[in-house]
């Protein structure tokens, strides 16, 4: 593993990083933007972005990409990383750039690219991602949503749950189950759905944070032609994978960043202005207090030097494997152990979340919210130590008995089980 940059990437890491220091200020979110605000500025930042040739590294120009590599892609989200716009609600971007395309290029037809790939990497376009459902979570192929064939559309009935960013996407991805006599990874079908189309109803979910990011999605008779069927009928699991794919990607350097400055930095300032109630000192200079940071630094350092180790192997023409599971299973963990223990130290006034009293404070209030949901969003921890076990220590596979049963017998065999 060489941790330093190739010569040329080097040079792509310093001009990005000019790039962001000159432009991203402007798209920075003021304290207490609204959504619509935040929105905004992050559909601005993307075009930005798109303008300067910084969207769709690896997509051909073509279409509207960068037509270069994917260490490009791994260098600036890193460098991006360390700029307030990652304060912005970009997993709602993400979903579009980072899974919907890829589909596109993979498996839609050319009519479809060509509608859909341009606008989706300038940020015209929004997507969400429906395919988790009251039964059907981390085993996305339980999915019970129908889709029904009629003439040149197909009927879709059923339900999806926690959908990031539903609530303001223009499109979405959407698997639903075409034949329920087959198993349940052969009998699905995935659509490209317009989010404006009749029969749709989202309800936004309240989250303990206070915010509403993720919908509950009901569909009735909601018709799709089937010109937005992507890949064939009964087919769709081989579109799932490529989805499932590039997502763990974007969620393993989404969890390591999360993980880094934005949790770190508050933990360290907020110790540095807490007085420890010895002789003035503060807790930077409590033994214990710093013994526990230096485990976080350490943790953090782990994480990097696997990223780094996956970096590497980018560069050298490898594509991300499953070790992106290790990132994302330790940083979200750690991440809420780094936001309690900030909280707890901060005593009476830990019960506070008020930036105007502590903006570091209220950082790790954030971080401490929202990291139940990290914790479960990209793959739960159950399937993350599933593909490490399995995967990365080539350890047996966990008994799969439903794995070639029919989709509708499998209510009956769990019954009588």
């Amino acid at each position: 593993m060489d941790l330093n940059d190739l010569p040329e990437h080097a040079a792509f890491r310093k001009q990005a990083r000019n790039w962001l220091a000159q432009h991203a200020p402007r798209f920075a979110p003021p304290a207490g933007a609204s959504d619509a605000q935040l929105v905004t500025l992050m559909k601005g930042w993307q075009a930005a972005k798109a303008d300067a040739g910084y969207v769709g590294f690896t997509v051909p120009k073509e279409h509207g990409g960068r037509g270069g590599s994917f260490i490009e892609e791994v260098i600036f989200c890193a460098e991006e990383a360390h700029h307030a716009i990652a304060q912005l609600p970009l997993p709602y971007m993400t979903i579009g750039v980072g899974n919907a395309v890829p589909v596109m290029l993979t498996h839609a037809t050319p009519p479809v690219v060509e509608q859909l790939l341009r606008p989706t990497l300038r940020g015209d376009l929004l997507w969400a991602q429906l395919f988790s459902e009251p039964a059907a979570g981390s085993d996305v192929a339980g999915i019970r949503t129908r889709a029904v064939r009629d003439g040149d559309d197909w009927v879709i009935n059923g339900q999806k749950v926690w959908s990031s960013g539903a609530h303001v996407a223009d499109w979405a991805m959407l698997i639903a189950r075409t034949d329920p006599t087959k198993p349940k990874h052969k009998g699905i079908s995935f659509f490209f759905l317009d989010m404006k189309t009749p029969g749709i109803e989202i309800r936004p979910l309240k989250q303990i944070t206070g915010r509403s990011e993720f919908n509950e999605v009901f569909f009735t008779d909601v018709r799709i032609p089937d010109r937005c069927r992507v890949g064939n009928i009964n087919g769709g699991w081989q579109v799932i994978v490529t989805t499932l794919t590039n997502e763990r990607f974007g969620s393993m350097t989404t969890s390591a960043s999360a993980f880094g400055g934005s949790v770190l930095d508050p933990l360290l300032a907020l110790a540095a202005a807490v007085p420890s109630g010895r002789g003035g000192s503060m807790l930077t200079d409590d033994q214990t207090v710093r013994a526990r940071i230096a485990d976080y630094a350490v943790v953090q350092s782990g994480i990097r030097y696997t990223l780094a180790r996956l970096t590497t192997g980018i560069s050298h023409g490898a594509q991300p494997g499953p070790e992106g599971a290790i990132t994302k299973l330790l940083a979200t963990r750690w991440l809420q152990d780094m936001a309690t223990f900030g909280i707890d130290i901060a005593g009476p006034a830990g019960a506070l979340n008020d930036p105007r009293i502590s903006v570091p404070l209220q950082q790790l209030h954030d971080s401490f919210l929202g990291s139940v949901g990290y914790r479960q969003g990209g793959g739960t921890e159950d399937i993350n130590k599933n593909i490490i076990a399995e995967r990365i220590l080539g350890l047996p596979a966990d008994p799969r008995n439903d794995k070639d049963l029919p989709f509708n017998e499998l209510s009956a065999a769990r019954t009588r089980g």
